[in-house]
């Protein structure tokens, strides 16, 4: 009897050896620090501050540059904070923690984390139509980026003086500031009542008065601006959408560059993008600190920071604002976009997606904020250089980035440096949200497609291949515009009905309850590191079921109330049809989604619908030891629907330690036997 314990014994002995041997293949590296996978078929980041740190990239980009510090400007400057604070707790930060625990509870990408309610599979390929679409064209801002940082390289700024081999007549240089009309007759000159004064010829030689010359359409323009439009981009040369013209060879090659860039980064997926990203996403930080103490220094800083946060508090009665902040600051998080569910997908089961959610969002705020102060103190002082008005010098988007500023950097001694750094924040800006774009689409094709997983590199490499193709009309003389009209309609309003139909999902179909117990289970019963989830569920229930949703309905029909087609000669009435189609891309997705959800379902109409609107068999966390904490307190949950329970009973890489034996010179082997239902 006693031999055969003692072989018994033995016999698991050996069992054990030979799982802690396999183990210790498997882990193959980190061993003694843990940094193995929890997920080993999808891969998890290596540590937290990749995910933050991405997280923080994707939603600090140039729209907080450049846009952020225009519509406080134009909105009642410092009024412009109350409503964009409103709407960032109770439309911008839900939506976001609602997402971020979408994605790191299934552990799926966009496309398939959905299978709570299969009805709504089209929204996830709706996120991913969207994400397709602005990474085409937001490379190519990158590119822009690339090309002036080029440029930068040089003893004197390309865009210092007019050059007469690309700018105009009407170029600052050529163009001089007369005190009245006494010093036009001294120049001999004819003065005239439009506020300029002409030549023999006819032509505009001087201007004395810049208010009476603007509103008869006489405006002198920057050499940064003759630049842009007629040395680097070409948009001078095109008379708009309809004469794209040709392509020019300089900008291909930075658009193409720009997806080299995004192809090394992501050459291994989210392990090595998460550690580009500890330059890419700390590294504007620096830059926009070293500008503002700059900025500080200059003549008229003063007058441009006040102009942009004085507040004009009688502008909240205006509805304009409130729209304008909660477009903002949906866009400024990249909500519904289905970038943050693919990149919580890659965390731990218990990571904390609340405080991750709360950090990266005011984080990205208070970025929009800061950006402002830079970008008005060099505003102002170039307002008093010029001798115009702030609001004058105040402009959005790509003429804030590539015209204001760097003539702004001209002004200052060695101009080439504050040119370099302030691009090379730009770049930073742009790839960070850039990566995001490219994974979210390479994360639903894998999850959708698993054997994808081993060519990875190749994956990433072919859709860098389509992005590029299908984005070679933006780099013909014409195309900023395309560029205008796929970053008007490509994220416009049906990002918001992708938003919308996020919170009827999980709060009316799946349910909020359940919803709210799955976080629980997922991120703890403490949150934060102090404070019980208990004490703060119901705000974000309330938000999820009625304010957010809400919210967000409002700015969509604000929108379509004050919906104009795109303004301007250089857009065409087929410009809107070409937009348009792109917004009804993403809506065709999320219905075909649904029909297909509902017809391929068996049974009666009800049955379809039924099973269309019920979680499926493999719905919940990707690993059996999360799936039998959701069996806990969900009835006939089932636990293994792929049969993983011998795989995974197996010995965990991350429960072997390694002590070193009393005479230093062998590693002796304990293994910790933990139970399904204990976090790891």
């Amino acid at each position: 009897m006693a031999d055969a314990n003692i072989q018994e014994d033995l016999k698991i002995i050996r069992a054990q050896n030979d799982a802690i041997i396999k183990a210790l293949q498997k882990k193959k590296k980190n061993i003694i620090m843990g940094l193995e996978d929890e997920n080993e078929e999808r891969g998890n980041w290596s540590g937290r501050f990749d995910f933050f740190l991405s997280c923080l990239g994707y939603a600090v980009g140039l729209g907080n540059v450049w846009r952020f510090p225009y519509l406080c400007y134009k909105n009642g400057g410092g009024a412009f904070f109350i409503p964009y604070a409103i709407m960032l707790f109770f439309v911008g930060l839900p939506i976001f923690f609602m997402e971020l625990s979408l994605g790191q509870f299934t552990s799926s990408g966009p496309l398939t984390c959905w299978k709570y309610a299969p009805l709504f599979q089209g929204v996830g390929l709706g996120m991913v139509a969207v994400s397709a679409m602005v990474a085409i064209y937001y490379n190519m801002i990158i590119g822009w980026s690339l090309y002036y940082l080029f440029a930068s390289f040089t003893s004197e700024l390309p865009w210092d003086k007019c050059n007469p081999e690309w700018a105009t007549k009407m170029c600052i240089d050529f163009i001089k500031k007369a005190e009245d009309k006494i010093e036009c007759y001294a120049n001999g000159l004819d003065p005239r009542d439009d506020g300029a004064c002409y030549d023999l010829g006819g032509n505009v030689t001087m201007i004395y008065d810049l208010k009476i010359a603007k509103d008869h359409g006489i405006e002198r323009t920057l050499p940064s601006e003759e630049y842009l439009e007629y040395k680097a981009l070409g948009s001078g040369l095109s008379t708009g959408l309809g004469d794209l013209g040709p392509i020019r060879w300089q900008m291909v090659l930075c658009y193409l560059l720009a997806f080299i860039f995004v192809v090394l980064a992501l050459s291994k997926s989210i392990k090595s993008s998460g550690k580009v990203v500890y330059f890419t996403a700390t590294f504007p930080y620096v830059v926009l600190i070293i500008l503002f103490v700059r900025g500080l220094l200059l003549d008229g800083y003063k007058e441009g920071i006040e102009f942009y946060i004085t507040p004009d508090l009688s502008r909240l009665s205006e509805s304009v604002i409130w729209k304008d902040a909660a477009v903002q600051i949906f866009f400024s998080l990249s909500a519904s976009w289905g970038g943050l569910i693919a990149l919580a997908s890659y965390n731990r089961f218990h990571n904390d997606a609340l405080r991750d959610s709360i950090v990266v969002a005011i984080g990205n705020c208070l970025t929009s904020v800061f950006a402002g102060f830079v970008i008005f103190s060099y505003i102002g002082s170039l307002s008093k250089v010029l001798g115009v008005p702030i609001e004058d010098v105040a402009k959005s988007g790509p003429s804030l980035a590539f015209v204001v500023y760097p003539y702004a950097v001209t002004q200052l001694p060695g101009a080439p440096f504050w040119a370099i750094l302030f691009f090379m924040m730009l770049l930073t800006l742009g790839v960070d949200s850039q990566f995001v774009l490219v994974e979210t689409v390479t994360t639903a094709l894998m999850d959708r497609f698993p054997k994808l997983r081993a060519y990875k590199l190749l994956t990433v490499m072919i859709l860098c291949v389509i992005f590029f193709l299908l984005g070679l009309t933006l780099t013909t003389n014409g195309g900023i515009y395309m560029l205008e009209v796929m970053d008007t309609y490509a994220g416009g309003w049906n990002i918001m009905f992708i938003a919308i139909c996020e919170c009827i999902s999980l709060c009316y179909v799946y349910g909020i309850r359940r919803f709210l117990v799955d976080i629980e289970t997922m991120i703890g019963a403490q949150v934060c590191g102090f404070c019980p989830f208990f004490v703060c569920k119901y705000w974000w229930a309330l938000n999820w079921c009625v304010l957010t949703p809400a919210g967000v309905l409002f700015i969509m029909i604000f929108s379509w109330v004050k919906y104009t087609d795109m303004e301007g000669d250089e857009y065409p009435e087929w410009a809107d049809a070409i937009g348009w189609l792109m917004t009804m891309t993403v809506i065709v997705c999320i219905i075909g989604g649904a029909l297909y959800a509902i017809c391929s379902a068996p049974g009666s109409i009800g049955e379809k619908l039924r099973h269309a609107t019920s979680p499926t068999v493999e719905w919940g966390p990707a690993l059996v030891k999360h799936r039998k904490l959701v069996a806990k307190y969900v009835p006939g949950f089932v636990v293994d629907p792929w049969g993983k329970g011998d795989e995974e009973a197996a010995v965990n890489p991350n429960d072997i330690g390694l002590q070193m034996s009393p005479d230093g010179q062998h590693f002796a082997q304990s293994q910790k036997y933990l139970e399904a239902d204990i976090k790891m």
